[in-house]
């Protein structure tokens, strides 16, 4: 029987967040901001195991009290230089089936929630490739020159700004991310190999903290959901 597992990465700093520790232990709501992605995976009783890659000289995250989750969190020390190596790294690591589904979702990304993921797997478990979850761009984008004056206006109409998770078979993921490692998201190694991975409407609320400002937000949006 297929079934489906979580994949965190999370080997990266975060850099942009101007902090000296990794951005996922910064804290939010109460917990290290992965908390709330992992708890929120937990949850689901679809999912089988959720696996959280940190890299190999991580000593912050057994720093917190992870016991409330058991067995269905699964720590592998294996991370690499970039996100895609994390994946596959972790992917190899986890010993997943090839058949098995895999969700990679960011450890940035606290606001997911069971609707979120409920409708990423009931949309995608027949699917022959599999997607992620999306959402239609709303603003109007403008592409810029090196001294940040306005080139042109783009055309937005099929434009879709790419969430997590990104919910693929386990042998194919790895199969796409050997072959392209140079990519930012698991759904573009796959593009690669020529598949065209579908779009799952979600919505603005599973956004990924990345700045200082979007903290706040996070712990309302949060808060809400409480």
């Amino acid at each position: 029987m297929t079934e489906f597992h979580a994949l965190v990465p999370a080997a990266g700093f975060g850099a942009r967040m101007g902090h000296d520790i990794p951005k996922q232990y910064l804290p939010l709501a109460g917990h290290p901001m992965i908390f709330h992605a992992i708890n929120t995976l937990c949850a689901c009783p679809e999912i089988t195991t959720v696996f959280v890659v940190l890299s190999p000289g991580d000593t912050l995250f057994h720093e917190f009290d992870w016991q409330s989750f058991g067995d269905k969190l699964q720590t592998l020390y294996c991370g690499g230089h970039t996100r895609a190596d994390t994946v596959l790294n972790g992917l190899l690591a986890s010993e997943i089936e090839a058949d098995d589904w895999v969700l990679v979702h960011d450890a940035a990304r606290p606001c997911l929630t069971q609707a979120h993921l409920n409708r990423l797997i009931a949309e995608l478990r027949d699917d022959a490739v599999g997607g992620i979850l999306a959402v239609p761009v709303a603003d109007t984008l403008k592409r810029a020159d090196a001294e940040q004056r306005i080139l042109k206006t783009e055309n937005r109409e099929l434009l879709w700004q790419a969430q997590t998770p990104q919910m693929f078979r386990a042998g194919l993921l790895a199969q796409a991310l050997q072959q392209c490692k140079t990519v930012t998201d698991e759904a573009s190694a796959v593009e690669a190999l020529g598949l065209h991975p579908r779009l799952v409407a979600g919505d603005s609320s599973n956004f990924k903290v990345t700045y200082p400002q979007d903290i706040r937000l996070a712990e309302l949006l949060l808060q809400r959901e409480k």
